[in-house]
């Protein structure tokens, strides 16, 4: 496997031990401010952020190596999109993130996904374009939000520094809502690009 889509595969196996111990420390019963449900915070930020910094790391080496291909093209949104559903079933279910940002992202990136199909089927790899990059910089931030937010809980620190997290909460509300006006922004454009592959495809062309 080429080094570029090796960082990007990194970021698929990285999505299910994101969610595996985000709720073990929940599946146990650890109380808050647990060695438990500490631990967890302190690997679930490097993880998180790591896991994030692939994605630089794949494009870099693909543009370094002379990587670049269809098929990199294709898998690197797959991945990003794979690790940010992860963690936002996680903050979903935790209430940090609204259930109607998750149900309209999660429409969002199924559409997004079969123009991706239809397009590759007849020969074309649609790559990200600046919306697209646009909006999972946007989902990155959404994601370290939420993920503070759980972090001051777990640890205790919200109670003992006396942290105003119906705030906080609304702030990271406001972030989703961004997230998902980005996403369909972003939509649109890919759509104005490339509907066209969609509708011959449809037309049987």
């Amino acid at each position: 496997m080429k080094i570029s889509n090796t960082f990007t595969f990194t970021r698929v196996l990285l999505a299910p031990v994101f969610f595996i111990i985000y709720y073990l420390p929940l599946w146990i019963g650890s109380p808050v401010a647990s060695p438990l449900q500490i631990a967890s915070v302190c690997v679930l930020l490097p993880l998180l952020a790591f896991a994030e910094f692939t994605d630089f790391l794949d494009g870099y080496t693909a543009r370094r190596f002379n990587e670049v291909s269809d098929f990199g093209k294709m898998f690197d949104p797959f991945a990003d999109v794979f690790l940010h559903l992860s963690t936002f079933t996680c903050f979903m279910l935790a209430g940090y993130m609204p259930a109607v940002c998750y149900m309209l992202i999660l429409y969002r990136e199924f559409s997004q996904n079969f123009l991706r199909m239809v397009a590759a089927k007849r020969g074309t790899a649609i790559a990200a374009r600046k919306g697209g990059k646009l909006k999972t910089v946007s989902y990155v931030v959404a994601c370290f939000v939420s993920l503070v937010q759980e972090g001051l809980v777990r640890t205790g620190l919200a109670a003992a520094w006396g942290v105003d997290m119906q705030l906080f909460h609304m702030a990271g509300v406001c972030v989703y809502a961004l997230c998902v006006l980005l996403a369909y922004v972003s939509f649109v454009d890919y759509l104005r690009n490339f509907g066209s592959v969609l509708k011959n495809a449809a037309d049987g062309k």
